[in-house]
């Protein structure tokens, strides 16, 4: 029986050869939100090494967005040009490419991890901070800016424009960074968003700017095109966001045509209290998958060819988003084929290397 994990999956007007997704990584390698050579090899050697889908990591809709002021960015045209030859390749290699829009709100203005931690100051190159509420995401940090209407109009006007940017690049896929603490998180959840306005207060209205993001991006991206959203399911903190609001949430994402969710979870607060381990997320993409019909990627230290297929023949989730295992091993697919007993086709420059089954 042909392993799951190896089953083209069509969504839309696109198929992905196999269930296997790059998922999107930070590289902290970009000048003024430019990819680089570093991101073409990065995501081109992922590509070579079999995976069907290949998420580009998240990728600031404005200069405020950033996480770091080395995040990939898609606010200028200007970027265009080599994000083009980065999905370009992705194609040759028989992969989707697609592209995580984001904005890190009180997250932003934050060192990479090998320059340090915590705010970048204002005159050293970091900014002010955005977000649902004025609270920090930790007490020794600054206040971030409380969006006012003006403001959450501009959001709204970026991601939609990152879109089209999106398109011209040649990315076939969109998702929408609505996770691990960053900006449409911060209005989801009740932790963050103390709103009192029509953004704040009931699950409806804190889910109104992720809303209103998706509609303005269905008046730019094709309609046979895909869009995914990426949830933390819970923020693992007492009174925050929980898997009972995302079930309810993803029904509204539903109505507005997503098609996918990606399932993870945390980085809302600063005092969470997660229990890892293998698989430690899958049970979230498991409920809402059940309890909605959504689509569902896993996501949470699946390492294993055989952890993978048994989390699809569960019916736990339809896509298996990979990070970590695929920096360690950008040829992860071609290995995994093998353990299952698949015959996939390799890289032709490759084939004399591809072991026997």
């Amino acid at each position: 029986m042909s392993s799951k994990l190896f089953t083209p999956l069509s969504i839309k007007s696109i198929t992905l050869k196999n269930r296997i997704v790059v998922s999107p990584m930070c590289q902290y390698s970009s000048q003024d939100g430019f990819a680089n050579d570093w991101h073409l090899v990065h995501l081109g050697s992922r590509a070579v090494g079999g995976a069907g889908l290949l998420i580009a990591e998240a990728t600031a809709v404005s200069p405020e967005a950033r996480i770091s002021p080395e995040d990939l960015g898609i606010w200028k045209d200007e970027h265009i040009e080599k994000l083009k030859q980065i999905t370009d390749f992705i194609k040759a290699q028989g992969a989707v490419p697609g592209i995580q829009l984001s904005h890190a709100g009180r997250k932003s203005s934050t060192y990479p991890a090998w320059k340090g931690r915590g705010q970048v100051p204002l005159d050293q190159g970091g900014w002010q901070t955005l977000s649902a509420s004025a609270i920090p995401f930790h007490e020794k940090e600054a206040a971030p800016l409380a969006l006012d209407a003006d403001g959450i109009a501009k959001v709204v006007t970026d991601f939609a424009n990152a879109a089209k940017r999106a398109l011209e690049a040649g990315y076939q896929l969109i998702e929408l960074h609505a996770a691990h603490g960053y900006l449409i998180h911060q209005f989801l959840s009740p932790l963050s968003n103390q709103r009192t306005d029509h953004y704040g207060g009931s699950l409806e209205n804190r889910s109104r700017i992720l809303v209103e993001i998706i509609d303005a991006i269905q008046q730019i991206w094709p309609a046979d095109l895909p869009i995914f959203v990426r949830i933390s399911a819970t923020d693992w903190a007492e009174h925050g966001w929980d898997e009972t609001q995302s079930v309810e949430l993803v029904k509204i994402l539903q109505t507005k045509g997503v098609d996918l969710i990606d399932v993870s979870t945390g980085g809302l607060v600063s005092h969470q209290k997660i229990t890892v381990g293998p698989s430690y997320q899958v049970p979230f993409s498991a409920k809402i998958k059940n309890e909605t019909g959504s689509l569902t990627g896993a996501v949470g230290l699946i390492t294993e060819a055989e952890q993978a297929e048994q989390i699809l023949q569960n019916g736990e989730a339809d896509l298996i988003i990979m990070a970590r295992e695929l920096l360690r091993d950008p040829y992860f697919p071609l290995h995994a084929a093998h353990q299952l007993g698949e015959d996939i086709s390799w890289p032709i420059q490759y084939d004399r290397a591809k072991p026997a089954n």
